[in-house]
């Protein structure tokens, strides 16, 4: 085996927002992860991937390769790559590359000069020359300009010659670094800059997510709306379930499921975004096995329905109309849990409430009526 590839996906990435790691949120229907894999897996000088992921995270990773090997990552970026190395010791690769799961922009070039560069030197290191100005601080205030003439920004996938690069793991000992160059460094390896790449930016703020899904934008995807309506009476109870949140209440909403209408009416709005009818059709109430059910998992169907026609969710606007309950109390919750579902970033859930000034079933409050409308990003082709 010439060259191997080893992927660090044990991080958290909770500064992206989306409830999930940033490696498994989608970007126009394929999750990031999956992106930067199909880049290692298709080019023509990589005999082998090893993804490093959090063992809380098998679930996510399973949905998007059952075959190619992974193995569980530490604490510390500098814990996993060892746990990457340790798995491709037997084979004895003569290179190995490390790359941010979250970089899924790489490009082909990128990735053979790194390795060309590794014919002559033990270790290869992408990077971009800084063009803003830059400067220390302290307490808030400038303290002296930097010369930016002599620093680069680094970037992955960074080359070594196999062996080289577990010695050096070996002279760091049980410490962490920032990335493998500095541990190469430290082991006083010879490491050759390549060209680096502006479009291979590393997802880590909602920003970078909007950026990407800009980018992914101008190919070939367009954008489709659906809408959902569902209405529940009300009944004497000691709680209720709305969007998501047990509402601890004398009154209950009344349904074959758990009864959330907000839930009911954001399923039906996804089914309707993916051309796949209406809830009734998948859940139908005379159905017992969904007697009592929690609606998140017929939320959940409807996301993965979206998904199978090719399509991303982008936001999501729900309005709950009623007299009661009172829904501001609630608001924060509701907002966090559905983006925890969806998978987005809480500035792309809504959810409001009106009423109807009295009038009709609500105004006489025996029941809520809610309604959503999403917007998803669809593959034109689909």
């Amino acid at each position: 085996m010439n060259c191997a590839a080893i992927l660090v996906a044990a991080g958290r990435g909770e500064r992206a927002g989306g409830g999930v790691p940033k490696q498994y949120r989608e970007l126009a229907g394929k999750m990031v992860l999956e992106r930067t894999l199909e880049r290692f897996l298709a080019h023509p000088d990589i005999d082998a991937v090893i993804v490093v992921i959090n063992p809380d995270d098998a679930r996510f990773y399973q949905a998007i390769s059952g075959e190619v090997e992974w193995v569980t990552g530490g604490k510390t970026r500098s814990a996993s790559v060892r746990a990457g190395l340790a798995a491709l010791e037997s084979r004895r690769p003569g290179q190995v590359l490390i790359h941010d799961a979250a970089r899924p922009f790489v490009s082909d070039t990128m990735i053979t000069d790194v390795i060309d560069a590794l014919s002559e030197v033990p270790a290869a290191l992408p990077v971009l020359a800084v063009t803003d100005a830059l400067l220390a601080h302290e307490d808030g205030r400038m303290s002296e300009s930097v010369d930016r003439d002599r620093l680069r920004a680094a970037q992955t996938p960074q080359g070594f010659r196999f062996d080289a690069l577990l010695n050096a793991y070996e002279k760091l000992g049980d410490a962490s670094a920032h990335d493998d160059a500095s541990v190469a460094l430290a082991a006083g390896l010879d490491i050759r800059l390549t060209r680096g790449d502006a479009a291979n930016f590393k997802l880590t703020t909602a920003e970078d997510f909007e950026r990407a899904e800009a980018l992914l934008g101008k190919t070939d995807m367009i954008y489709v709306t659906g809408q959902g309506f569902d209405v529940h009476r009300l009944e004497p109870s000691d709680h209720m379930y709305l969007c998501g949140v047990r509402l601890e209440q004398d009154y209950g909403l009344v349904g074959h499921s758990d009864a959330d209408v907000g839930l009911h009416a954001l399923t039906d709005a996804i089914l309707g975004a993916a051309g796949e009818g209406d809830i009734g059709q998948h859940f139908p109430p005379t159905d017992d096995q969904w007697k009592g059910a929690s609606s998140d998992r017929f939320l959940m169907h409807a996301c993965q329905l979206l998904k199978n026609a090719g399509g991303a969710l982008v936001n999501a606007d729900i309005t709950l109309i009623c007299e009661r309950p009172k829904v501001g109390p609630y608001r924060n919750e509701m907002r966090v849990r559905v983006a925890e579902l969806l998978g987005l970033p809480l500035a792309r859930v809504n959810i409001k409430a009106t009423t109807t000034e009295k009038l009709g079933f609500t105004g006489r409050r025996e029941g809520v009526a809610a309604q959503a409308i999403v917007t998803a990003r669809m593959s034109e082709d689909v």
